[in-house]
């Protein structure tokens, strides 16, 4: 009898080390997922379109959308940047219901989010730059530059994403519209 209960127990204390063992192994599979794949948000917009080009995510444009939204309510835009070439300018005249904005590193980290209600009148101006681009600006700041909000980023490479509220299909062509104007612009300073 006390060879079954031995027994017994060196097959439970085997059984709850492989399980602790297979948790451990899937966890960090999964925490390594993004590390190796090749179907991250920078990888599918260099697909679609190159740098400094703003780039519809939703499937308004036509064909298949680059990033599926989980809000049907809103359409989006994206640019990626690399601020080693300089500055980045991200301007959209005119006025919808709502955007919103949010700068992301190259492995889809947000790293600064606003909205209308933080832009001088509403509307659309920003610049991202390194700290060191920063410096630079705030020596000289150029009068076309006194009304945009700085998004002072310690990355390289980044995406640009543009969300605006269609509240019903009346706003469908003013938003669409407010993307089409929109423009992603290096700038030399």
């Amino acid at each position: 009898m006390r060879s079954f209960n031995a027994a017994m127990r060196r097959l439970l204390h085997a059984v709850l080390l492989g399980l602790l063992g297979a948790g451990i192994v899937h966890i960090a599979v999964l925490l390594l997922v993004p590390e190796f794949s090749e179907r991250d948000a920078w990888s599918r917009l260099s697909m679609a379109s190159d740098l400094y080009r703003m780039t519809r995510l939703d499937a308004e444009a036509g064909g298949a959308p680059v990033v599926k939204s989980v809000d049907p309510l809103f359409y989006a835009t994206a640019c990626r940047f690399d601020l080693g070439e300089g500055m980045v300018r991200i301007k959209a005249p005119g006025h919808v219901p709502f955007w919103s904005v949010s700068v992301y590193d190259r492995s889809g980290h947000n790293i600064y989010s606003f909205n209308d209600h933080t832009a001088t009148g509403g509307v659309l101006d920003a610049v991202v730059l390194t700290p060191a681009q920063m410096i630079d600006v705030r020596k000289d700041l150029p009068e076309d530059l006194q009304g945009a909000i700085f998004v002072e980023a310690p990355i390289e490479e980044g995406i640009f994403v543009i969300r605006a509220f269609v509240p019903d299909d009346s706003w469908k062509p003013i938003v669409s519209r407010f993307f089409e104007q929109s423009s992603c612009e290096l700038q030399d300073f």
